[in-house]
């Protein structure tokens, strides 16, 4: 880690809490330069819901390599764009009866977002755009503004502009509907709260924590756009791919949103690859008016249509995936049983599942010894008190059984390390003593 540690610049983040050198990886194992192979629960953020190396879209990337086809192209059209656009209304928006165009933006989650705001205050010829608390949807300039942790929106150097947020589902507590109250704001010309373009969601806030948007929630949302003619963008870019059990995380609300963006596990293989889908009345760019080198990224397309083929045929992949996510959230629920000082819960859907530990202390103690023993997870949430499974789609049973198993050894320890009176205690100091 010397090299890593003179040369790159502090906003590193990953290999701070991992710092050994990785060198190989496959399916839901990482391995370091050491020899140690780690089981996988981080699985790129979201990235690589196929895990590492997948043979069948390795394969089909190798030879579209081997045979001298296009990599860059610009915009310009490709077959291997044109082949994955085929793939994706055939196998995903055709089933599920859906219509949209499809805009290729820069490589990451955030020029997607940025391109969905874009397109609804160009079509509204209205600025603002509502978010909620707790919501993540990038760091670039437009995306960071509609971003609610104060760690990111610090770095900007400048304060964010043209969002307003509201409380998401559940941040109110048990029984209150907050979208009640966005519905209240937006017909009360006195509420301070200008008409916005749009209203950009995540059904399952993975930074913020794992927050699971109820489907009746949802769907009361998307009735509030409606009724005041605001566009609906839900960010797919860390819940979709079939994260929470079906292709999109919005399908079992039954919710239409306007607009929907996609990054992450969309190339299949960790390749960057974002799109943006909007409904085809939106589609009022003019040519170039978005732009950028690298949107549409050819060996993306190739690895993402042999995800789409390989995976997305029929229905036994999804059900592979709720029956995996049954299991983790069993183990979880296990966890929170043994814990007799009521510092843990648990929640989720499909294979987004999280432990909250309350303390963010106890839950970077947790990973870090985790770690120690061969398992890679990540924290989230407001003070880093969640602890994500994000780990491959595709990871086998025996894996998930070793991955898990690791995860309670930790949670075990490191609860036996908090005194009796850390509940009557300040969480950072008491750990702070901890730790040291």
């Amino acid at each position: 880690m010397s090299t890593i540690n003179r040369l790159e610049s502090k906003v590193r983040s990953y290999c701070r809490h991992f710092p050994v050198v990785f060198t190989k990886a496959r399916g839901a194992t990482l391995e370091d330069e050491g020899g140690n192979v780690y089981i996988d629960f981080l699985a790129g953020a979201g990235a690589l819901n196929y895990g590492h190396n997948d043979p069948a879209l390795k394969a089909k990337l190798l030879d579209y390599i081997e045979a001298d086809q296009i990599v860059h192209g610009l915009d310009m059209a490709t077959g291997a764009k044109q082949a994955f656009m085929e793939a994706f209304e055939s196998l995903i928006l055709s089933p599920r009866r859906m219509r949209y165009k499809m805009q290729f933006t820069g490589p990451t989650g955030t020029n997607a977002v940025e391109a969905a705001m874009k397109i609804a205050r160009n079509f509204t010829d209205r600025q603002t755009i509502v978010s909620f608390t707790n919501g993540f949807h990038g760091v670039t300039l437009g995306s960071v503004a509609a971003t609610g942790n104060s760690h990111f929106r610090d770095g900007c150097g400048m304060q964010p502009q043209g969002t307003a947020f509201m409380p998401y589902d559940g941040y109110m507590g048990d029984g209150i509907d907050t979208t009640e109250y966005l519905d209240k704001m937006l017909a009360d010309g006195s509420s301070g709260l200008d008409h916005p373009a749009a209203v950009i969601v995540e059904t399952v806030q993975g930074e913020g924590g794992i927050n699971v948007a109820r489907n009746e929630w949802l769907r009361s949302l998307e009735a509030v756009c409606r009724k005041h003619g605001i566009l609906l963008i839900v960010d797919e870019i860390q819940a979709g791919c079939g994260r929470t059990g079906t292709f999109f995380s919005f399908e079992e609300a039954g919710i239409s949103p306007d607009i929907i963006t996609l990054s992450k596990s969309l190339s299949g293989y960790g390749l960057p690859l974002s799109l943006v889908l909007m409904k085809p009345e939106l589609d009022q760019w003019k040519p170039g008016e978005h732009n950028g080198t690298f949107r549409g990224n050819n060996l993306a397309f190739v690895t993402a249509r042999a995800a789409l083929e390989e995976y997305w045929r029929d229905g036994s992949f999804e059900r592979e995936v709720r029956r995996k996510g049954g299991i983790v959230r069993e183990r979880l629920e296990r966890l929170v049983d043994l814990d007799e000082r009521g510092v843990l819960s648990a929640r989720g859907r499909g294979m987004m599942q999280a432990l909250d530990c309350t303390i963010g202390e106890l839950a970077t103690r947790i990973s870090a010894l985790a770690f120690e023993k061969g398992l890679i997870m990540e924290t989230s949430g407001s003070d880093d008190q969640v602890l994500k499974c994000l780990m491959p789609l595709t990871i086998s049973d025996e894996e998930l059984e070793r991955g898990l198993s690791i995860l309670e050894e930790s949670v075990i320890e490191a609860l036996s390390e908090i005194p009796e009176e850390a509940l009557d205690k300040d969480g950072e100091k008491l750990w702070m003593e901890v730790l040291a």
